[in-house]
């Protein structure tokens, strides 16, 4: 939604200052300009970019009109989902979460945070460095490297879309040029054409020039900027993930690992000390039963 509210606040600036200079909206209609700068921006594009980049451009573009996946409360969510399975291994072994991992659908513990169950690439992310600490063939600083090197696999991975919309909103202000160079040809080829014709003429050319730079500044650069911001946020919960675990393996209980994690996330998603420590006590509670009373059935020991 504040994309298009941007694209609309540059759109009546702009264009409404022209009409309130006494300018004529309709010398700025000009459709063989817009033919010429749009067909040669989307013609660059796709001979640059292969075919898997642009698809990730397809599927990435509509998510700038859409709100972050990610919350606080989201992040509360992984946090104490951590928690439940750090604590579980702690508590009974890490052999204990072989269960939970190997069919996180049946684990009562994914079941209980929904919404980190249907994010298919987190949740593969967590169970494949649960496995790895399960197998305990890898050290810590053998599991950091490993992590390290997959997200910025995957940030990079990220970026992809936001790089390629960058590269063609660097490009939009030259063939503005080109089609700007094209309308002072033909202008040429006119000379002999009354005053009135030549400057219309002359002003239909600079209108490409005008729009190249306008679409290249006012409209598509800012929206690569977007998606490489969305590409550090989505990181963000990978991030948490790896602090958690990692300084689980270190040896710190996992009211301290959590900790760790609840650090890395950026200042306007972090939860409070409070809030996290809400959340982490809410996984100790005892079940309720359907009375509303807690669950008195013994756990097996």
């Amino acid at each position: 939604m504040l994309v298009i509210i941007g694209w609309v606040v540059v759109t009546i600036c702009v264009f409404g200052s022209f009409i309130l200079g006494g300018g004529h909206i309709l010398a700025l209609l000009q459709p063989f300009e817009f033919m010429c700068i749009f067909g040669a921006a989307i013609g660059a594009f796709v001979v640059s970019n292969p075919p898997k980049t642009l698809r990730a451009c397809a599927k990435a573009v509509p998510s700038c009109f859409k709100n972050t996946d990610f919350s606080k409360t989201k992040f509360l969510q992984l946090i104490a989902l951590l928690f439940e399975l750090l604590q579980k291994s702690r508590q009974e072994g890490l052999l204990a979460l072989e269960a939970d991992v190997n069919d996180p659908e049946a684990s009562p513990i994914f079941s209980k945070y929904p919404t980190i169950k249907e994010d298919p690439h987190l949740l593969e992310f967590i169970n494949d460095y649960l496995r790895m600490m399960l197998s305990g063939n890898l050290n810590v600083l053998e599991i950091q490297e490993l992590m390290d090197n997959e997200l910025q696999t995957h940030h990079d991975e990220a970026l992809i879309p936001a790089t390629a919309i960058q590269r063609i909103a660097d490009a939009l202000p030259a063939f503005g040029i080109v089609a700007a160079v094209m309308g002072v040809v033909h202008t040429m080829g006119s000379v002999g054409a009354p005053p009135k014709v030549l400057g219309e003429m002359v002003a239909a050319a600079l209108v490409g020039t005008f729009l190249g730079i306008l679409l290249g500044y006012g409209f598509v650069g800012p929206l690569a900027s977007l998606l490489e911001a969305k590409a550090q946020e989505n990181a963000k919960p990978y991030e948490c993930v790896r602090s958690v675990l990692l300084a689980s393996m270190s040896g710190y209980s996992p009211t301290v690992a959590v900790e760790f994690g609840r650090k890395v996330l950026f200042s306007t998603d972090r939860p409070s000390f409070e809030e996290l420590e809400d959340a982490v006590r809410a996984t100790k509670e005892p079940p309720v039963s359907a009375t509303g009373l807690p669950d008195a059935t013994p756990t097996p020991a």
